[in-house]
Formats: C-alpha cells, sequence, structure tokens
C-alpha cells in the first residue's frame, strides 16, 4: 500500500448555477513532505466546518484504482490526482478491505481509518457536472476519511503500513453500502452501531433506520 499522491487546497470562491459558492475541493498536488496536523495536512482547509473537516475527516484518501472507473464519466483534462477531493490518492488501499478502526503508518503520522465519504453537491463543482453527486453515491467507491492518531510528515511515495488491525469485523464499505442500497442488513447496521470510535452523524443515521418500521 502506498500514497501515489498528496493533494491539498485551500477554499476559493466559485460560481456555480449562478451564485457564488466557496469550497476547498480543488485539491492539487504537491511535492515534499507535509506535515499532518490533528485535524488536517498543512496547506489544506475546507469552506463548509459545519459538514467537512474536523477530527473524524481530517485526511481524505481515495483509491487510484478507481480512476479506471470515472474514465469513462469524466473529461480527462480533469481526472488526475485530487480530482475526487482527496488529500491521498493511494494505491492498494480499497474499502472492501480496510476495517472500521484500522490504524495505518503514513510517513511520521499514524492514521485511523473512521468513515466513508458522503458527498455533497461541491463534487459536481469540481467536476463540472451535476449528475456526480447520484453517480458517485451509485458508484460504490466511497474512498477513506481518517482519524490522525499521531501527526507527523509524510509524503508522495511514502508506503501506509497497517500498524494495528481493528477488532471490529466491520469494513468501510459495509458502512457505505449499509447506509446507500436499498436492502439494509440490519444485524450488520447493529454491528457498526457498537463501534465505539463512530462519528456521531453516522451513529444518529443509522439509529433511526433501526427505529423505522420495518415493512
Amino acid at each position: 500500500m502506498q500514497i501515489v499522491s498528496v493533494n491539498v487546497g485551500l477554499p476559493r470562491e466559485v460560481i456555480w448555477k449562478g451564485r457564488a459558492v466557496s469550497t476547498g475541493i480543488f485539491k492539487q498536488p504537491v511535492v515534499g513532505p507535509v506535515a499532518v496536523l490533528a485535524e488536517h495536512l498543512a496547506g489544506d482547509g475546507q469552506a463548509d466546518l459545519r459538514v467537512h473537516g474536523g477530527p473524524d475527516k481530517a485526511v481524505y484518501a481515495y483509491p487510484l484504482e478507481h480512476y479506471a472507473y470515472w474514465q469513462a464519466l469524466v473529461p480527462p483534462e480533469l481526472l488526475g490526482p485530487g480530482a475526487l477531493g482527496e488529500n491521498l490518492t493511494t494505491t492498494g488501499l480499497l474499502e472492501s478491505a480496510v476495517r472500521m478502526g484500522d490504524c495505518f503508518r503514513a510517513g511520521t503520522a499514524v492514521l485511523m481509518a473512521v468513515q466513508p465519504r458522503r458527498p455533497c453537491f461541491k463534487l459536481g463543482i469540481r467536476l463540472n457536472d451535476e449528475r456526480m453527486l447520484k453517480q458517485f453515491q451509485e458508484a460504490r467507491r466511497c474512498g477513506i476519511y481518517f482519524r490522525v492518531v499521531q501527526t507527523g510528515v509524510l509524503q508522495a511515495g511514502d508506503a501506509l503500513d497497517l500498524v494495528e488491525r481493528s477488532p471490529h469485523g466491520v469494513t468501510i464499505q459495509d458502512v457505505a453500502d449499509c447506509h446507500y442500497l436499498p436492502q439494509k442488513d440490519f444485524a450488520k447496521i447493529e454491528r457498526i452501531l457498537a463501534l465505539p470510535f463512530l462519528p456521531p452523524s453516522w451513529r444518529e443515521g443509522f439509529e433511526r433506520m433501526l427505529a423505522a418500521p420495518k415493512g
């Protein structure tokens, strides 16, 4: 497992569908070491901190393996490292294999996988296609958000080494599928809710699912 590209970007204002929108989704590759801070990478930022950023969304990784899928949907000039808004473009780090709570060493930092991504409309701004939100949800290629366990420094080319395997047998893909797929696996949702580090927004959503009438 490896970091192919490190991508950062600060919020900027763009015009989308006739109105000004502030967004930090325009990430660009950087060369050399990048500091991993408690809630973000150095030089990176988010515009709307109500739904972006924070300790449970400190670093977002997206597998390079998924880029082949997007080649049929996104113009090639828009599809480079960071195109999906990710901080780390990676190889070998797939959602179906990474457990919730797995910890990885990246350079001198340690990162814990804590949730899949739920995209917002700003992905459509980045790729100039308002259909991207729906397409991303349907693609089942969500990427992984990490919490910073240990601050440090990382850079492109660094290995991603698993240093602590989560005892919880729930993958990032399991969480995304339980949220998006129409047929709900309620036993798996109960296992997800048992995770002590599950971010509050996911906990609230899955609790509502379990409480809803079953028909």
